[in-house]
């Protein structure tokens, strides 16, 4: 006869069970689904978990975005990791992020190995139209994330100096220093931003897994470069590389290129021209952008490479994400309220729109505007993105046919 503690245990198994299921599930669907990029994803999520699914309420969901915006990482994944984690705890987390990556992994896998038996593609047309493409999608971000960051001219001109500092320093430090920059200047220049008075996270972690997570983050986040650098081992220098893009970029998908860019080119594991090609491929397909972290690590040309390499690529740069999130949720609720905290996050956001500035012209316009013709055919992707509000998926198609189609008329090709 089974006592009414193990049938209490039992129960809850189940339930638990049964939530990871339906977090897997729901997320399995907005990760085919969900096209248009992070904010787009965040509508999704609202609509899916706020309205129709009734998960949480309005107050509980913004302050979960105000959440994963101040934090470094993709926003739109952070945000997922949140709902499961709120909803079936740390499995849950993990159901939410498999859910609404991996159709997209595949897809760019998928798309690596195509690229892969191209072997040179500097000269393959259709190929540089997504290229052009990656120039208006870029573009469209840096716009629309202007008009929202830098509203005035105290942010506008620390954007300005972040982009400066970017194209003068085309380094990781160069970058990481424009962020740390964009925080001290906010928190000194910004103080009058106001605390957040939202409801507060029920969130079941406890302080010292929370702690842990923490002393994880920088562990890894530190020890990983010099671990590289004592063993010249690859596979630990490939996610010290994943592991610091996703840990140190601020604004989301597309601000993890420039990060990416110098993680990967440089050191001759991946050509501009595959990188960039990748890069706009990944508008075409739903989900988060981060998942173009698994296309590089496919088309790396040291082992691993192939799928295993884009696993690891994969998990190596969403790994800061989770540990992230464990170590703050619990501590959240105290910190937000600080309005320092809120100044030096407008700061930062402001030095992110100058970073994606910066990245704009070098190397997404460098690599990919050489002619008239490709000017012309960014100018209409950057029309149909902002202003037809095309689906990025269809643009990228048609950048793909432009670009051919200039190929084969001699004159349009022609550089200026």
């Amino acid at each position: 006869m089974s006592s009414p503690v193990s049938e209490e245990v039992v129960e809850t198994g189940a339930a638990q069970r049964a939530s990871f299921l339906e977090v897997l599930l729901v997320f399995l669907r907005l990760g085919v689904t969900s096209f248009g990029g992070p904010v787009a994803h965040l509508g999704y999520f609202r609509a899916e978990f706020v309205e129709r699914r009734k998960w949480l309420d309005e107050a509980a969901y913004v302050d979960i975005v105000a959440l994963c915006q101040f934090l470094p990482g993709p926003a739109s994944s952070q945000v997922g990791i949140t709902l499961g984690t709120l909803r079936a705890g740390l499995p849950g987390a993990l159901a939410a992020w498999f859910g609404f990556t991996m159709p997209s992994a595949v897809a760019m896998i998928a798309f690596g190995y195509g690229v892969a038996e191209l072997g040179d593609i500097s000269h393959v047309p259709w190929l540089h139209g997504l290229k052009i493409v990656a120039v208006a999608v870029v573009a469209q971000a840096v716009w629309g994330m202007a008009r929202s960051l830098c509203p005035d001219r105290e942010r506008a001109t620390l954007a300005a100096g972040a982009a400066v500092l970017a194209l003068a320093e085309p380094s990781a430090a160069g970058q990481i220093g424009a962020i740390v920059a964009g925080g001290l200047i906010g928190w000194w220049l910004l103080p009058e931003a106001s605390g957040n008075k939202a409801a507060p996270l029920a969130v079941n972690i406890g302080r010292p897994l929370a702690v842990g997570a923490l002393v994880l983050f920088f562990a890894l986040l530190f020890g990983l470069p010099a671990l590289a650098a004592a063993s010249s081992n690859h596979i630990t220098a490939l996610i010290g590389s994943f592991y610091r893009s996703g840990a140190l970029v601020f604004g989301g998908g597309h601000v993890v290129l420039p990060l990416l860019q110098q993680a990967v080119v440089p050191p001759g594991w991946v050509s501009n021209d595959v990188f960039l090609a990748g890069y706009s491929a990944a508008q075409a397909v739903p989900g988060p952008l981060f998942t173009f972290a698994a296309y590089l690590g496919t088309m790396m040309r040291p082992a691993p490479n192939g799928w295993t390499g884009g696993l690891i690529s994969l998990v190596a740069i969403y790994l800061p994400s989770f540990l992230l999130l464990i170590g703050i949720l619990p501590f959240w609720d105290a910190l937000r309220t600080r309005m320092g905290v809120q100044a030096a996050l407008k700061g930062v956001n402001a030095a992110v729109v100058g970073l994606l500035l910066a990245a704009l012209y070098r190397p997404v316009w460098t690599s990919a505007i050489f002619t008239p013709a490709d000017f012309a055919l960014g100018v209409v992707a950057l029309l149909l993105l902002v202003m037809w509000r095309v689906p990025p998926w269809a643009v990228v198609v048609l950048g793909a046919v432009g670009a051919t189609i200039i190929a084969n008329i001699p004159w349009l090709a022609v550089p200026a």
